[in-house]
């Protein structure tokens, strides 16, 4: 079992590692917050109360301030709420947001069962192809619709980033063993708006 955990938490600090690295190759880019590993309620406040104060800091727009807090709290959420455990029960995930001059990029990843490979994908796929005007009345839809997943959530976490960003979600999805997978997505805001 100790195998397979460590191989879980490797496989998905090397993916992190690939992204950090992949982040910082590009000029002007700046990476404002990244963390790897088990995302306690405690460490999620921290993240939160730090990136307004940074956020801040950088001169932004208070409406872009905003919108990047809204896919902050979403992202951080979805890996507390939805993220899968290992089989010691951790949460491991990972969080990169970084600055370039014309945009922010968020990237989160968890872990998920296998099971839900097809339904998340199902579910950002239809929230990209839509336009702007359909997924505001789809948001509205779901926002009074009561109807809630397994895990407690009415679906309203990609939707809100989705409608923050003004641009496609995307995602890949890495196995990791034969029943779970890493789910990574990043979303794009742009700072000109």
């Amino acid at each position: 079992m100790e195998i397979k955990d460590d191989l879980i938490a490797f496989r998905i600090r090397q993916f992190f590692t690939n992204c950090i690295e992949s982040y910082v190759s590009v000029e002007n880019r700046v990476i404002l917050i990244s963390h790897c590993g088990v995302f306690s309620q405690d460490l999620i406040n921290s993240l939160v109360e730090g990136n307004e104060e940074l956020l801040s800091s950088v001169g932004d727009k208070k409406v872009l301030i905003k919108r990047v807090f809204s896919i902050l709290i979403e992202g951080l959420q979805n890996i507390r709420a939805h993220g899968g455990k290992d089989e010691e029960g951790k949460q491991i995930g990972f969080i990169v947001i970084a600055k370039e001059k014309e945009t922010y990029k968020l990237n989160f990843g968890n872990i998920i069962n296998k099971t839900e490979k097809s339904s998340i994908i199902s579910k950002i796929d239809q929230l990209n192809s839509l336009p702007t005007e359909d997924i505001k009345m789809l948001y509205m839809k779901v926002l009074t619709n009561d109807i809630y997943s397994d895990k407690g959530g009415a679906g309203l976490g990609f939707i809100t980033m989705k409608m923050k960003s003004n641009n496609d979600l995307s995602y890949s999805i890495i196995p990791l063993t034969e029943k779970q997978s890493l789910f990574s997505f990043e979303i794009i805001l742009n700072r000109i708006l």
